[in-house]
């Protein structure tokens, strides 16, 4: 009788860890969506807002919130459940979509180096390089490009012999790799390629932009409208640049945990898991909304209308 109460209680206790935890990723789940939707809402609804920065910033934000929704439904099911289960076909789309999504950051990020490079470096062509088929061309390539390198992994990856059944993972990233019976050279040298062409070569992109602007600002800084220019370029430059340094910290860490098959905990590995997926798509609105002066000043707007709202009720 006192063991079958002992039984009850652990079971008891065990099922509301697992409710915990999904209030606790449920509650950071509709936040991110919450923050992310705010800015876009605002982008899109004011037309001071309509430049290629803001629009760019727009695309990376609904891109945050695509980015959660491959990883985050699964995730919450996975906590109620007793067994976590998932069929290879599925598993592989999550895979090969939580990586498109990843491209497609690495891109937008990219389109805004450029954006901001053409803006300070080159003020007055910057109306004709920027124009809408410009912005329009460098939003639907970030997005194609991704989607179409994955497609074609995942036609790779249809064709392999799979031994192991069990992920280490808490979703179906990178470590598919480990499910195949004798790793495939194919898939190893596409998948390097793929890194390359939608990680590294943006990631280069950026750094040279960034350096052409600081290198120009400086060069001009005895001129007081060149001394406005670097002060422009410090304040919109900087938000980009913590975005892509606290993303690409993650996606390598990722990367590079499981190819290189290290040897880091379980607790270690989670916990970089749980900051990539939670963390990640959760900063992005609050370092747009805090650093960018003009969104920061409608979502004050819109806060004082909603309180005045609630106070009229």
């Amino acid at each position: 009788m006192g063991n079958c109460l002992i039984k009850q209680s652990h079971r008891a206790n065990y099922f509301l860890v697992r409710y915990l935890y999904f209030v606790i990723i449920f509650t950071l789940y509709i936040l991110i969506l919450c923050f992310n939707s705010t800015i876009v809402f605002l982008i899109w609804t004011h037309k001071n807002l309509h430049e290629p920065m803001y629009i760019f910033i727009a695309a990376l934000l609904i891109n945050s919130v695509l980015y959660s929704m491959i990883i985050y439904p699964k995730l919450l099911s996975d906590v109620l459940s007793e067994k976590q289960m998932i069929s290879y076909p599925l598993c592989l789309f999550q895979g090969l979509s939580y990586y498109t999504s990843v491209g497609s950051e690495f891109l937008l990020l990219a389109a805004m180096a450029y954006d901001r490079y053409v803006s300070i470096c080159k003020p007055l062509q910057y109306p004709v390089i920027m124009n809408r088929i410009t912005i329009y061309v460098c939003l639907i390539l970030a997005w194609l490009i991704p989607a179409f390198e994955a497609l074609m992994l995942g036609v790779l990856y249809s064709n392999v012999k799979l031994c192991s059944f069990t992920l280490t993972g808490i979703f179906c990233n990178n470590s598919v790799h480990k499910l195949q019976c004798v790793p495939s050279v194919a898939i190893s040298i596409y998948g390097v390629v793929m890194l390359i062409n939608i990680a590294l070569l943006p990631l280069l992109f950026i750094l040279f932009s960034y350096i052409k602007i600081l290198k120009i600002s400086y060069q001009r800084i005895s001129y007081h409208c060149c001394r406005e220019v670097r002060k422009k370029a410090v304040k919109t430059c900087l938000p980009h640049l913590l975005v892509l340094i606290n993303f690409s910290c993650f996606i390598f860490l990722d990367i590079i945990i499981v190819r290189l098959d290290s040897d880091l905990s379980k607790t270690i590995r989670l916990t970089l898991t749980f900051q990539s997926i939670l963390f990640h798509p959760l900063l992005n609105p609050i370092i747009y909304g805090l650093k960018m002066n003009e969104i920061f000043k409608h979502i004050k707007i819109l806060f004082r209308s909603l309180s005045l709202m609630l106070t009229s009720i």
